[in-house]
């Protein structure tokens, strides 16, 4: 199988999906900017100029516009360039799409997929960096996926669109260089199921997106210790693969949780919460959460490296375990 990047299997995945169904239509502000969205939608608007639609900067008017679209039978996709803005869209995500269907008696349906890109890193600060996952996964009629690798972009992606209702599609800048086996023909990873990245018998590391490839570093450095450390890539946050991790947690006895959100009421908050609610008896040590401190995002390259939770820092969780 070819392997490509994983920006290159968005890009691919957004036009066999324009391509495949006139429905479809990409829209938000600098989709036609690799500044912006980096090289996921090179080509697009001259291939689909219209259906490829680049617009003020407006994120709840432009959501707004999506969620009707949607509701009236079109198949859009949202971008936005970076998640902190989001925030300004939350009236239209949490009162209104995530809801129709719901406030409808189940007559109409809200096929929106909001594609939410987080930018962090390169000094880049307070206002731009942000991981917001966690706010979403929290708000009821909205499903919420982050892959971590090219393969999972492109399934994934193709899964949001195909689904009835509203979906969250989270990436990171920092998979873009990543690269992976993807098929050519367009394809769906089902919403909901995550996936064994490497099998172990100490420890589960359950992690997601960008940090999937800081837990398999970790992995791959604790296995020279004699330490066999099995890896959860989530993929799905909502709804959650709950049977896959107690297996996982029931075997190992021991759970370590990797996000790159916030701590305090983040991902490894839910997941500890869960876990513990069924699986409290095979648990040999509490839960560790590996996560962002609860603070903003320094503006400097220094304090980023601290801020920023990475491979060692994993280890060192491992052991704190062990």
């Amino acid at each position: 199988m070819r392997q490509i990047t994983y920006v290159q299997a968005i890009n691919e995945a957004l036009r066999q999906l324009l391509e495949r169904d006139r429905r479809v239509f990409l829209i938000g502000q600098g989709v036609t900017s690799p500044w912006y969205v980096g090289a996921s939608t090179v080509g697009l608007f001259e291939r689909f100029p219209k259906r490829v639609i680049d617009t003020p900067v407006s994120e709840n008017g432009v959501t707004g516009v999506a969620a009707g679209a949607a509701l009236a039978g079109l198949r859009p996709i949202l971008v936005h360039p970076r998640m902190d803005f989001m925030y300004y869209a939350m009236d239209q995500l949490a009162n209104h799409a995530a809801n129709w269907h719901y406030m409808f008696g189940g007559q109409m349906n809200v096929p929106l997929t909001i594609w939410g890109i987080i930018n962090r890193g390169g000094e880049q600060a307070a206002q731009h960096s942000q991981a917001l996952q966690a706010v979403f996964t929290h708000i009821p009629g909205l499903k919420v996926v982050m892959p971590s690798t090219p393969y999972d972009a492109k399934g994934l992606l193709a899964a949001s669109v195909e689904d009835g209702n509203p979906v969250v599609f989270i990436d990171d800048r920092w998979l873009y260089n990543e690269t992976g086996d993807v098929p050519e023909e367009l394809y769906s990873v089902p919403i909901g199921k995550g996936v064994v990245r490497r099998e172990g018998k100490d420890v589960t590391v359950a992690a997601t997106s960008f940090m999937v490839l800081k837990a398999m570093e970790a992995a791959a450095a604790l296995v020279k210790e004699g330490i066999d450390v099995e890896v959860i890539d989530l993929r799905s946050l909502k709804p959650l693969d709950g049977e896959l991790l107690f297996a996982s947690v029931r075997k190992t006895g021991r759970l370590v949780v990797v996000d790159g959100g916030w701590k305090t009421g983040g991902i490894g908050a839910e997941i500890s919460a869960r876990v513990v609610e069924t699986e409290f008896k095979y648990l040999k040590k509490p839960i560790v959460r590996v996560a962002l401190p609860d603070a903003p995002a320094p503006a400097s390259s220094v304090l980023e490296k601290v801020y920023y939770p990475d491979a060692n820092t994993i280890v060192s969780a491992v052991k704190q375990l062990l």
